[in-house]
């Protein structure tokens, strides 16, 4: 088992504590003025269980991260609820719930490649990488005079998600977004 900082947990992984393994849904920076130190506070679902608990960690708290396999598969389509894989080198298809992938299905691309989780052959989540390319379907025009500094402006991406972007993008532009905060990051090429 290893370990990491509690300010680098990010939505999909797999964590473990008080001795049962927790996938991370969220993961927030809080910094609370007046009482401290940053700490991180996290939406975590339970593997086994399935029970949702919300936990505070302090930024320099480390956690433990069990040791997981994990498999290379392209992400297919979805049917339903639920969300068919390709092994890339089988050809074998996989069909994990959406419920597994819980806050995580605005990020899949058709014919991205991705690392499934498994502990004890059985899928438990999936490995995003840091942010992905979305390109905006619906976003409110443009205004002229408006600066790209302190305003931002909801964009509606192909996937279903909404992205705050700032008021230069338009629609039918491409995006980078962070799979771990779900922030515009910048445009893309």
């Amino acid at each position: 088992m290893s370990k990491v900082a509690a300010h680098d947990l990010r939505p999909g992984m797999i964590i473990e504590y008080n001795k049962s393994l927790w996938r991370v849904i969220v993961s927030t920076h809080v910094r609370v003025s007046g009482r401290g130190g940053a700490c991180v506070q996290t939406e975590l679902r339970g593997v086994e269980d399935d029970t949702k608990l919300n936990q505070r960690f302090r930024t320099d708290e480390k956690i433990i991260r069990p040791f997981v396999d994990s498999r290379r598969m392209q992400y297919l389509y979805a049917e339903g609820d639920q969300h068919i894989f390709m092994e890339l080198e089988t050809f074998e298809q996989v069909a994990l719930p959406a419920k597994l992938l819980e806050g995580l299905t605005g990020y899949l691309l058709s014919d991205m490649q991705i690392n499934i989780i498994e502990i004890n052959g059985r899928a438990v989540g999936v490995d995003l990488p840091a942010q992905v390319k979305l390109q905006i379907v619906a976003t409110e025009p443009h205004i002229k005079g408006a600066t790209a500094t302190g305003s931002f402006k909801p964009a509606q991406t192909n996937t279903g998600i909404t992205v705050m972007v700032p008021p230069f993008i338009k629609q039918g532009e491409t995006v980078s977004v962070s799979t771990a905060t779900g922030e515009y990051l910048e445009r893309a090429a």
